[in-house]
């Protein structure tokens, strides 16, 4: 009995699916990572259509965002502890639609253990072979709706490509405007949508977060000031522990918007903290198109890395 009972046990773990890393907030957007990830409140240009649908009926008439993001990423072992991933993609938004492509690796993917061992530390020279990687392509296209003066809800209608296969999927997402305060809502891979069978399969995991933002015409010599707050209503449960985040952030515009600048601090909720700080700069090309950078540092090591985009909008 016992060794049946044993088998069983050990049966239901070899095949009970990964969880995945599965596309943090944090992992795409210029603006948003410059601000530590507090952009769900924000979401005023075309990297709306991922942090958060809605705001595309509150941004600019037109927007567009071409960007690249360098990340580091845990390794399995016998490899470096640490290396480079890369993200980013190309986004196209007005106030009602908006189209996206988005690539990215995703990696701190754990398997299930029956043990009761405690997640790795990033510090680790290498986080062992429950490690995995997947690389993920998603197209979007997202659609919103105002409902009365004071709140707008949306939707991201997504095909996700990995491994060969194709799964459908959505992100939904609402704001609510009230004159300088803005509230948001987001939720991501709604389905939480299965890639590959068995042992090998990946589970993108169901994530939602909440966001508030202030905007001021001006303070001093600046044109304009946002101050933002994000939190994870959600875990994410990675190869180093579960992950859940809040973050603060403050964009500040001068020189009648010919510069941006950002910054942000950011932390883990669900265990170790880890806290991450960000900085970022925007510089006007002309009226209306900027070069965009951004830079993190700190005690999570997944989370360093940096990005740059070209962003239009008018």
């Amino acid at each position: 009995m016992t060794r049946a009972f044993v088998s069983l046990v050990s049966f239901v773990v070899v095949s009970a699916p990964l969880t995945a890393r599965a596309q943090h907030y944090e992992d795409i957007g210029v603006r948003a990572q410059g601000m530590a990830g507090a952009f769900v409140a924000v979401a005023d240009d075309a990297t709306a259509t991922w942090w958060n649908p809605a705001g595309l009926a509150t941004g600019a008439f037109f927007s567009s965002v071409v960007e690249y993001d360098s990340l580091q990423e845990p390794r399995k072992s016998g490899d470096p502890a640490w290396a480079w991933s890369h993200a980013g993609g190309v986004a196209v938004a007005f106030p009602a639609l908006g189209l996206s492509y988005y690539r990215l690796d995703i990696s701190e993917i754990r398997a299930p253990s029956s043990t009761a061992v405690g997640p790795p530390s990033r510090q680790d020279q290498g986080v062992g072979p429950g490690v995995s990687a997947l690389e993920i392509n998603q197209f979007g296209a997202s659609f919103g709706q105002s409902l009365g003066d004071h709140l707008v809800i949306a939707s991201t209608l997504k095909l996700l490509r990995a491994r060969s296969e194709t799964h459908g999927d959505l992100d939904v997402g609402a704001m609510a405007v009230f004159g300088a305060a803005r509230f948001g809502l987001a939720i991501r891979n709604l389905t939480a949508p299965e890639v590959g069978s068995g042992a090998a399969a990946v589970v993108l995991a169901r994530q939602a977060r909440a966001g508030v933002s202030l905007t001021s015409a001006s303070i001093g010599r600046t044109d304009n000031v946002t101050v933002a707050l994000d939190a994870d209503l959600t875990r994410t449960t990675t190869a180093v522990g579960d992950e859940r985040h809040v973050s603060g952030g403050i964009e500040a515009w001068r020189l009648e918007r010919r510069i941006g600048l950002r910054g942000g601090l950011s932390a883990n909720t669900a265990g170790d903290a880890r806290p991450v700080v960000a900085g970022g700069v925007s510089v006007a090309l002309r009226s209306g198109m900027y070069i965009d950078g951004q830079a993190t540092a700190g005690k999570d090591q997944a989370r360093r890395g940096w990005g740059l985009g070209l962003r239009v909008t008018f």
